[in-house]
């Protein structure tokens, strides 16, 4: 039976790509990751915006859907009973 430890002493491919991936973030300066974090941050809260813009479209287009079906039947029923006289 091997060792525990012996199995580590080499890393897979995926670990020697995450730390250089982690490395890189240390490259780049304060304020470039700040600009990215206020970007991140805009981002995640103008989506709350759009959903609610979609929920009230959505309300608008249902009612105006139900408008739409109340006259087109109303106005049918009026000029069939012209048509009766």
């Amino acid at each position: 039976m091997g060792r525990k430890d012996a199995s580590c002493a080499t890393s897979l491919p995926v670990d020697q790509y995450r730390k250089q991936i982690g490395k890189q973030d240390y490259k780049k300066t304060k304020s470039a990751l700040k600009a990215t974090r206020l970007k991140a941050d805009a981002k995640k809260n103008s989506s709350g915006f759009k959903d609610a813009f979609l929920v009230i479209a959505a309300i608008l287009f249902f009612v105006l859907c139900v408008y739409a079906f109340f006259y087109l039947n109303l106005s049918t029923e009026i000029n069939l009973d012209l048509d009766v006289d």
